[in-house]
């Protein structure tokens, strides 16, 4: 029997997006620590399933989407690991159905109402430090408020969530969404 492993399904930028996302990430690793990730909004939380299902699971669910758009809200704060400073993303229609779409798909009921976000840092900060790194971020680029990109790639990565270095995590496929 094949093993399993743990995958996640993530919404990539486009190349500008990712640049700034990334520039602004980096400054926030040099300032508080925490390991380095790709820029991404996660569809699909942690699942455990082995990697040919993963990955027929991604490329069926993938096969009838679209491009779709997505707007900043504001930099946010959370309150654990994987969500300490985030960009907080509008929860429009085509956002949240994508999501409910790909989690159909992969079989995931997830425990906590579906918050789309951007992380732009994981960590394990104080209040302090998290405003901190808000401020920074607002500082660096203050113009991602309100920014509207378009997602056209939607990637399947192995995650293991126990890896808080995250040198584990491996992107295994990405799929380009087509339009009409």
């Amino acid at each position: 029997m094949a093993s399993e492993a743990v995958y996640s399904v993530w919404a990539i930028p486009p190349e500008d997006v990712d640049v700034r996302c990334a520039n602004v990430m980096t400054a926030l690793r040099s300032d508080f620590g925490g390991p380095h990730f790709q820029p991404h909004i996660t569809l699909v939380g942690a699942i455990k399933l082995t990697a040919d299902d993963a990955l027929a699971k991604l490329r069926s669910a993938s096969q009838t989407l679209r491009p779709f758009n997505v707007t900043v809200d504001r930099v946010a704060t959370g309150t654990f690991f994987y969500q300490c400073v985030y960009l907080l993303l509008r929860p429009d229609t085509h956002l949240l159905e994508t999501s409910a779409h790909y989690c159909t798909h992969f079989g995931y009921a997830s425990s906590t109402p579906y918050m789309p976000h951007l992380s732009l840092l994981y960590g394990d900060l104080s209040d302090e430090e998290k405003q901190k790194a808000q401020e920074r971020v607002n500082a660096i680029d203050n113009a991602l408020a309100g920014l509207t990109f378009e997602i056209t790639r939607v990637a399947l990565y192995k995650t293991d969530t126990e890896d808080k270095t995250l040198k584990s995590w491996e992107k295994i496929a990405e799929c380009t969404l087509t339009p009409n």
